[in-house]
């Protein structure tokens, strides 16, 4: 069943991406180039309409009886909508939150994370805190692949990459609907992908990224929800990458003394472009690392509890390694390497 539903959303985006196209060139849901994009031609960018039709179609053909249905239907198609309005007329920053926010609220009567056991025995009980956490995750989660969403196939791939361990880890706990869910997605997600990996024909826009966020949140909070406090950091790990870059983002404009909220160039996809790597080699070196945090997600549900603390150290190496090689806080913020160059004996020029 698994590979048929993937099978089935998969053919399904391939056929109405291309409609899709031709109705957001009729419509106006256009990306023209600026001084923050990297593409220089109009691009339309309603991409993100395929992969919800697609995937909807899959989950009432599929799964029309579960209790989590509606409830995903109703707050992805409310998450799609203000995608879809963003896309045509640029949203203010508070009324996408507002609609990412309702799209959350939408959950709380049937998905919550209401508690956790404890490594050692016993549970912590987050009562009415869980309400707060649920919605903070996933308005965090559907912003991160937001902000990803800068090059041909980026987003994308990196959604399908984690869309793939999400549900193969499903697998080995026996949760059918997250696995089938996930193998729906993740088809819609492989169908859209061919025409949107570089060159692309049509971008995933708002509507795309943000229903690819807030559904990956959705997932995450199905498949690991009242587990322990280590497993409870999957999820985190299996983003690692989108995350760790809404994260130095922050810290980087509240460094230059920015809002937030205020967009710029220097994402980990656009410093990469700048140490001189092509755009598809950026693509795929991001595609990599996705696949690192995905493995290392694997090998964290296997490990020992020194095992894990072992892996996490080992990944939060390897995120200041490369924030400091591609310079995503800021140029000259290298302690590390500065570090290890002193260490090695290697004399400065």
């Amino acid at each position: 069943m698994f590979i048929e539903s993937l099978i089935i959303t998969l053919v399904i985006a391939l056929v109405i991406t291309p409609l899709v196209k031709k109705l957001a060139i009729k419509i106006g849901a256009v990306d023209n180039p600026s001084y923050r994009k990297v593409h220089k031609d109009v691009m339309p960018r309603l991409g993100g309409l395929a992969i919800y039709l697609s995937f909807m179609i899959g989950l009432i053909i599929f799964y029309p009886e579960s209790i989590y249905t509606l409830p995903i239907i109703i707050g992805g198609s409310i998450i799609m909508i203000v995608g879809f309005l963003d896309d045509m007329m640029e949203l203010s920053p508070k009324w996408k939150l507002f609609g990412q926010l309702l799209a959350a609220v939408v959950l709380l009567g049937t998905i919550q994370v209401e508690f956790i056991n404890l490594p050692f025995g016993g549970e912590i009980h987050f009562g009415v805190l869980s309400i707060p956490i649920t919605i903070l995750w996933v308005v965090a989660i559907t912003n991160a692949i937001n902000l990803i969403d800068g090059l041909d196939g980026l987003a994308a791939g990196v959604s399908a990459i984690a869309l793939l361990t999400i549900s193969s880890m499903s697998i080995m706990m026996g949760n059918e609907f997250v696995t089938l869910v996930g193998f729906l997605l993740l088809g819609s997600t492989i169908g859209f992908l061919y025409y949107n990996f570089y060159p692309a024909k049509i971008f995933m826009g708002d509507t795309g990224a943000l229903f690819l966020g807030y559904m990956i949140a959705v997932l995450s909070l199905l498949g690991f929800k009242n587990v322990t406090v280590f497993s409870f950091v999957i999820p985190i790990i299996i983003l690692g990458v989108p995350i760790s870059d809404t994260i130095f983002a922050m810290i980087r404009r509240r460094i230059q003394r920015k809002p937030i909220s205020a967009p710029d160039k220097q994402h980990l996809h656009h410093c990469l472009l700048g140490l001189g790597f092509s755009h598809p080699v950026t693509v795929l070196l991001i595609y990599v690392l996705s696949g690192v945090f995905s493995l290392a997600a694997i090998l964290f549900t296997q490990a020992t509890m020194w095992g894990s603390f072992l892996l996490m150290a080992a990944l939060f190496l390897i995120i200041e390694i490369v924030v400091e090689l591609t310079g995503l806080v800021d140029k000259n913020y290298r302690p590390l390497l500065k570090f290890m160059k002193r260490g090695s004996g290697v004399k400065r020029s």
